[in-house]
Parts: structure tokens; C-alpha cells; sequence
């Protein structure tokens, strides 16, 4: 069965500069040091880009930091614990705007 993902695609990652490369080439070094120790560490960092690959439903991400987080040293607990967290933010979101929802049904019940 064909999908429009293809997890080999993920290895090609790298290559994005082909056809832009001064681009690619300061994406790649903003995000090299997006993931280096700092204020948090490694570890850390790869459950935060674990839980907002599920955010953002990239499934490249996800198979990317599902290995980066288990390298690190992250077990199943801490990785879908990282997955719940996404999740309630993801569903609070859409739950908050609900009170646009509610003032404009009080706005033109009145």
C-alpha cells in the first residue's frame, strides 16, 4: 500500500538545500544549536520535539525523536507522558476559543 509518507523520505532531510541551499544551510545551523545543551539539556529537548512532533503531526518528527528520546535515555512512560502533554495543550487550545464561540452566541441572542 502506497501513502504520501514514505519514512525513507526522512533520510533525505539533509538534502532540503538542494534546491535552495544558503537557506537549508542556516536552517541546519539555527536548529544545531537549538538542540545543544543549554538552560535544558539534550534529553529534555528531545521530549519537548517529541511531544510537538505529535503537536504538529509530522511523522518524520515523530520517528526522529521517538529514537533521539530513547538514545537519550527517555523510556515509553516518559515519551507518552511527553505525547499527553502536547495533546492537553493541543486540546485546550481549541477548547479556549470556544469562548469566541459563546460571546457571539450571547451577542446575538440579546
Amino acid at each position: 500500500m502506497k501513502t504520501y509518507y514514505n519514512p525513507e523520505d526522512l533520510k533525505k532531510f539533509g538534502k532540503i538545500g538542494e534546491f535552495q541551499k544558503s537557506m537549508a544551510d542556516k536552517f541546519f545551523a539555527y536548529y544545531g544549536e537549538v538542540f545543544q545543551e543549554g538552560a535544558l539539556t539534550a534529553r529534555e529537548k528531545s521530549l519537548i520535539a517529541l511531544a510537538v512532533a505529535h503537536a504538529v503531526q509530522c511523522p518524520y518528527c515523530i520517528d526522529a525523536y521517538t529514537v533521539d528520546s530513547m538514545e537519550k535515555g527517555c523510556d515509553e512512560e516518559q515519551m507518552m507522558e511527553a505525547v499527553h502533554v502536547a495533546a492537553a495543550i493541543r486540546g485546550g487550545a481549541s477548547l479556549v476559543h470556544s469562548t469566541q464561540m459563546m460571546n457571539k452566541v450571547k451577542e446575538i441572542s440579546m
